[in-house]
């Protein structure tokens, strides 16, 4: 099935939906292959109008891609993902990119060359290898600084030592979930949003790879995104799995509109 209400035909499209259904990783509820096909599914019983932004979701020119599934090679994929969504940038296509588990966001941002890498997250993700691997789960942050001059994490409230002192450098901002709500974008130049269904708290989404409690409510992530998303290259929603009820889905979805509707309605 296609995302609902992403009906444009792909050559007139102002953004591009494309899944990255990556399950390669996760270190703790695998499932996040099935993140796309969850994310569609449960976008179904959406209302297409938004009063906020006074728009209809299938009148903003979102056109899905479909999937582009994985192989056996991580590294490979993530080259492949970032040429594939450079080629909806090339053309004009703001890449919506749905996962998948986090790791996927490395290939959008080399894609789309952001200044500032901003992410709705649990945890800090500045790990140089995670069980054995440098393309994990818990590394991307630290490859989205290969790429950005700067990261925001928000809501982050997990994290190795050394993380946390690789999050204290002048290139990091961390802003805890009880100051999300209070904070105030001041980005310089261009920047890439990411959202990390964990960084709601797992009352409000269980669905996903790594739980951690004491997160942020669905409320000040709907308004960080819609704060964001006029000024960003591009957007992405990941780490959604099977393994709830669909809450983690409906989130993930419905974040994935405000997106659009923001920008729409700007």
């Amino acid at each position: 099935m296609t995302f609902p209400g992403a009906t444009a035909a792909p050559d007139a499209a102002d953004y591009a939906l494309v899944g990255a259904p990556l399950d390669a990783t996760t270190s703790f509820q695998p499932g996040t292959r099935f993140g796309p096909r969850r994310v569609r599914t449960y976008a179904e019983p959406f209302e297409d109008y938004d009063a906020r932004s006074d728009v209809c979701f299938s009148e903003c020119g979102v056109s899905d891609d479909g999937d582009v599934g994985p192989g056996a090679d991580v590294p490979e994929y993530l080259t492949y993902l970032a040429g594939h969504l450079g080629d909806h940038a090339d053309a004009g296509r703001t890449p919506l990119v749905v996962g998948g588990e986090h790791t996927v966001t490395v290939a959008a941002v080399r894609a789309l060359d952001p200044d500032v890498y901003v992410t709705l997250d649990a945890h800090l993700d500045l790990r140089a290898t995670y069980a054995g691997t440098e393309w994990s789960h818990a590394t991307v942050t630290r490859h989205a600084l290969e790429v950005a001059d700067r990261a925001v994490i928000l809501g982050a409230r997990s994290g190795s030592e050394a993380e946390y002192e690789r999050a204290g450098a002048d290139d990091v901002t961390l802003v805890p979930p009880d100051e999300v709500a209070d904070w105030e974008p001041a980005l310089d130049g261009t920047h890439y949003l990411s959202v990390d269904v964990d960084a709601a708290d797992p009352g409000y989404a269980p669905g996903t790879g790594t739980m951690e409690p004491f997160g942020l409510d669905p409320a000040t992530m709907h308004e960080v995104v819609r704060d964001l998303a006029p000024g960003a290259v591009g957007f992405d929603v990941v780490e959604v799995n099977d393994r709830d009820d669909g809450q983690a889905a409906a989130l993930a979805a419905k974040l994935l509109r405000a997106f659009v509707y923001a920008r729409a309605g700007e």
